[in-house]
């Protein structure tokens, strides 16, 4: 069985394209719930953190360094750290777990 690429490529293309046009055409009003707008406030910040959490356990060489600075990276944020001092100090963390667990 062949499988024409371009038929891929065109539905693709229409599925992108009506998920970013149907709301745009399909709500002409301002949103007024709260329950949505605080929904549509939130949805970039899941989505990131969805796509960020897989990468950040498999970006080391061990699970056990990649937690700990998860850890601390979200203990430092908790407490004010700028995202320098966050980034820095979990690299920091990384290096050393590895150090002494390889």
């Amino acid at each position: 069985m062949k499988h024409n690429v371009y038929i891929y490529i065109l539905i693709m293309a229409a599925v992108t394209f009506l998920i970013r046009v149907l709301p745009l055409t399909l709500i002409k009003g301002e949103i007024k719930n709260k329950f949505i707008k605080s929904f549509l406030y939130y949805v970039p910040y899941v989505t990131l953190a969805v796509m960020t959490f897989p990468a950040i356990l498999d970006a080391t060489q061990s699970v056990y360094s990649a937690l700990a600075a998860l850890v601390v990276g979200i203990l430092l944020a908790w407490f004010g750290a700028s995202l320098f001092q966050v980034s820095v100090l979990s690299c920091l963390v990384v290096f050393i777990v590895e150090l002494f667990i390889i």
